[in-house]
């Protein structure tokens, strides 16, 4: 009886396994391998650990918006070099590599739509742009976005995931967490409501601005949020932090964020609250 089959004739071959790129993804949660289709038919969600994988604004709007219903706004507003900064490259060569990597003018998407018929103004980050930082560019459209909606009298959506402000436009980024916040005062006043949602990561200026004055906050599942890193604030205060000290149930716990929602529930809240708060 013959256990096994002995390939004589491939001694001294190495023998290679090819797989195809892009076919599967590793969860940075539970580390698993998962078939790269299924991951996006769960709307870029491990389905073994519901870990939420970090998606691009393109992918956001389309998975959040009724088909056919979104219209960009403010899309030609590019950045300028005003301070000809320059540290390890100029800051005109990051630019130029983030607009090719990702084709979009900076960091976020603004436009209006519709959610489940509701219409409304929507504001998306892009964390692929110079980690989603928040310069003039950003800023102007934020201020646009919820100037629009004061005209045409419909609620705002804010999808936010960044690294902060953008130190290559030194005090002319600082002075947009200003800007953003007395447009969101305005748009109070009008009583319109605005909905933040805070997705991984958000941190910064921009959590110390527009991402947390809404009438109601939204995080997605363990989201990182916060104003410094905890690396950071570990090595100043010099103690160990608690155990998911900055994730959004952390935040959740200690009444900084309003809930928590899987993204595949994301288009119902948002729905649902857009309707409880305009009545």
């Amino acid at each position: 009886m013959i256990w096994f089959k002995k390939d004589i004739f491939s001694r001294g071959k190495e023998k290679t396994v090819k797989v195809p790129q892009g076919l599967w993804v590793k969860c940075n949660h539970c580390n698993e391998i998962i078939y790269r289709k299924e991951v996006e038919r769960n709307r870029d969600v491990c389905p073994k650990c519901n870990y939420h994988f970090r998606i691009s604004a393109r992918r956001r709007i389309e998975i959040t918006i009724d088909e056919g219903t979104f219209t960009e706004l403010f899309e030609k507003i590019a950045p300028v070099d005003a301070l000809g900064f320059r540290d390890m490259k100029r800051y005109t060569d990051r630019i130029a590599a983030a607009q090719q990597k990702t084709e979009l003018k900076d960091a976020i998407i603004c436009g209006e739509g519709s959610i489940e018929g509701r219409r409304l103004m929507l504001g998306v980050f892009e964390f692929s742009f110079m980690g989603g930082s928040m310069g003039s560019v950003v800023g102007e459209k934020i201020t646009r976005l919820f100037e629009r909606a004061m005209e045409e009298g419909v609620p705002v959506v804010i999808f936010a995931s960044s690294g902060g402000a953008r130190m290559q436009e030194g005090i002319l980024s600082l002075m947009q967490m200003a800007k953003t916040s007395a447009a969101i005062e305005r748009l109070r006043r009008k009583a319109i409501p605005y909905i933040s949602v805070l997705t991984d990561p958000t941190t910064g200026g921009v959590t110390a601005s527009f991402a947390t004055l809404a009438d109601v906050i939204i995080a997605e599942p363990r989201a990182l949020i916060g104003f410094a890193g905890p690396r950071v604030i570990e090595e100043t205060i010099r103690q160990k932090l608690p155990e998911g000290f900055q994730r959004a149930e952390y935040l959740l716990e200690h009444g900084m964020v309003d809930m928590i929602v899987e993204r595949k529930k994301m288009r119902q809240t948002l729905s649902r609250l857009i309707d409880l708060l305009t009545d």
